[in-house]
């Protein structure tokens, strides 16, 4: 019964992607259950849906990659000098996504070669790293703590997610965004890949975006930093007076 109900609501879901489907005969249709997620006060994270379809011929898979804007990150290793720790080496990734999630209808080696993915950018391993900086290495250590302080922030997928089959065509696959998920614009993509090669791929916009009293404030903040600090302190001046005058009224 359950199973029936998951296939249900999915075609409701679906119901309005169908006749652009069948006008332009095309082998994959996907959206998302919503464009927009609201990072408002208490924000603690949110889950999306992203479902679709495909044209249902032969053994196919699909993969999703969601990509959240670049961000700049630098890594550094500190080294023990005279008894003091320093940093030794630093490098910086300047085409880091700040977030990065993959999802499959099976294990990404069981559907295509290495090359294949590295060419899509599906996979950690096959993202591209565009590092500067001063390092006596190859920088793959570097790369590894970078991906290891991603993912223990959540902001990088430690295992494949789960694209799920309901039939031959109808699919899905549920996204988790965390409460410290960076805002600005992602890519969400489908891949539709039937034996070894992309048959078929749809980009969809999603937008992360602070909104409410805690927008305002960020935004100020960050436009008008001089004033801000002012306001801080005669903010804190103020509440230290007010302190001082209801305990001496004690």
């Amino acid at each position: 019964m359950a199973g029936w109900s998951r296939r249900i609501g999915a075609l409701l879901l679906l119901l309005p992607l169908w006749p652009s489907m069948a006008l332009a005969q095309q082998p994959l249709v996907a959206d998302l259950s919503s464009h927009l997620i609201a990072v408002t006060t208490g924000f603690v994270g949110q889950d999306l849906l992203l479902f679709g379809a495909t044209d249902g011929g032969g053994d196919a898979d699909v993969v999703v990659v969601v990509r959240g804007p670049s961000t700049p990150l630098v890594v550094r290793r500190k080294d023990r000098v005279g008894g003091i720790w320093i940093n030794s080496d630093e490098l910086r990734f300047d085409d880091l996504p700040s977030f990065y999630f993959v999802a499959a209808s099976r294990p990404l080696a069981d559907i295509a070669e290495p090359a294949v993915l590295a060419r899509q950018r599906i996979g950690i391993e096959h993202l591209h790293f565009d590092a500067q900086g001063r390092v006596r290495s190859d920088g793959a250590e570097f790369r590894a703590a970078a991906i290891r302080n991603l993912q223990r922030e959540g902001l990088f997928g430690r295992e494949l997610g789960t694209v799920t089959f309901l039939g031959n065509q109808l699919f899905r696959s549920d996204v988790h965004f965390p409460s410290n998920v960076p805002t600005g614009s992602y890519t969400v993509t489908v891949y539709l890949i039937r034996d070894g090669v992309v048959e078929s791929a749809q980009s969809t916009p999603l937008s992360v975006s602070k909104i409410g009293i805690g927008a305002w404030v960020y935004d100020f903040a960050y436009e008008q930093s001089a004033l801000y600090g002012l306001l801080a302190i005669v903010l804190a001046l103020l509440a230290g007076w007010l302190a001082g005058t209801v305990f001496r009224r004690a």
